[in-house]
């Protein structure tokens, strides 16, 4: 499994909303400065956070973004599957649509599951706020 840079820029976007969290709107530009992303790729990343419902934005001279929730209040796996999907790292496994006539009968199928189900129970154990104190150790 690799996680694109969408996923990555998304997970430093959150996590620096968490971390500059003051009760007020933050400026797209200055998380860009702050995590080194253009601002053209923010852009992009935004709208999958906003519709999601984990960031709220506003417009005007005192617009930005903020978290729409505590930091505590948020897994980095929904976070990552926002912008990757879910973590199958076979598609025979993952996608309910994919047809596979050798599951009955597949030796493997069990290691994918397993493998699957660590990887999302990691992700899912990690909030933004154990980020913020992951940085700080």
């Amino acid at each position: 499994m690799r996680v694109s840079t969408k996923g990555r820029y998304a997970l430093r976007i959150m996590a620096d909303l968490a971390e500059h969290d003051s009760g007020e709107y933050i400026r797209l530009k200055d998380i860009s400065k702050r995590q080194n992303i253009t601002l053209k790729y923010m852009e992009q990343i935004m709208p999958m956070l906003i519709r999601a419902g984990y960031v709220k934005s506003c417009r005007g001279n005192n617009g930005g973004y903020m978290l729409a929730k505590r930091p505590v209040d948020y897994r980095v796996g929904d976070i990552l599957r926002v912008t990757e999907g879910n973590f199958a790292l076979v598609p025979c496994t993952g996608e309910e649509n994919y047809p596979c006539g050798r599951q009955e009968e597949c030796s493997v199928a069990a290691f994918w599951e397993g493998m699957n189900q660590v990887i999302s129970e990691y992700v899912d154990s990690v909030t933004l706020a154990d980020l913020i104190k992951m940085k700080v150790e």
